[in-house]
């Protein structure tokens, strides 16, 4: 795996975490317990900052970056994934913010200053707007990304379900890596 240093700032990640050895990780990107980085991932925290929350996965080839401090945007767009969030594949998520116990839909994307709340799927290959903000306990399909209907309680409990799927194969590729 590639962790660079950027302005003196390096990624910050336990040894709960599992980081694929083709993913890049660069500057201000915390990665919180039991987190999930996977192949060819690229989370560049360099203009702004990235954090991944407990028991978060991203998975391969999803693009993850933040939106540069300015005159005109004092904070700039940081990159937030809360707990228990899947990424699906070749997704890109820039300076936007998820909630808890969400799903993104493989190639899906998230532009800046999104907002997605709690309990949310957002189907693949959906365009998220930016600034746009998806309400709490729907699904999200298309381009533009918009409202198709409520979650079903099934579906709500897969979101923690898939997240601590993604826990137990990190666990597995850690206990390889240390044999």
């Amino acid at each position: 795996m590639a962790i660079e240093v950027y302005k003196a700032i390096s990624p910050s990640f336990d040894e709960s975490v599992y980081i694929h050895n083709s993913a890049v990780i660069v500057g201000d990107v915390e990665l919180d317990h039991d987190a999930s980085i996977w192949p060819l991932v690229a989370a560049r925290g360099d203009v702004n900052y990235i954090r991944i929350g407990k028991r978060s996965n991203i998975q391969d080839g999803t693009v993850l970056h933040v939106t540069r401090k300015s005159d005109l945007n004092p904070d700039g767009f940081p990159l937030i994934i809360g707990d228990d969030v899947t990424v699906g594949h070749k997704c890109m998520l820039h300076g936007c913010q998820l909630g808890n116990r969400i799903l993104v839909g493989m190639g899906a994307i998230v532009m800046d200053g999104a907002v997605v709340e709690d309990d949310v799927f957002i189907g693949a290959g959906a365009l998220v707007a930016p600034n746009k903000v998806l309400e709490s306990g729907f699904l999200y399909v298309g381009n533009p990304a918009v409202k198709k209907r409520p979650l079903k309680q099934k579906e709500i409990a897969f979101l923690k379900q898939s997240a601590k799927n993604y826990v137990v194969l990190k666990d597995e590729y850690l206990a390889m890596d240390n044999a």
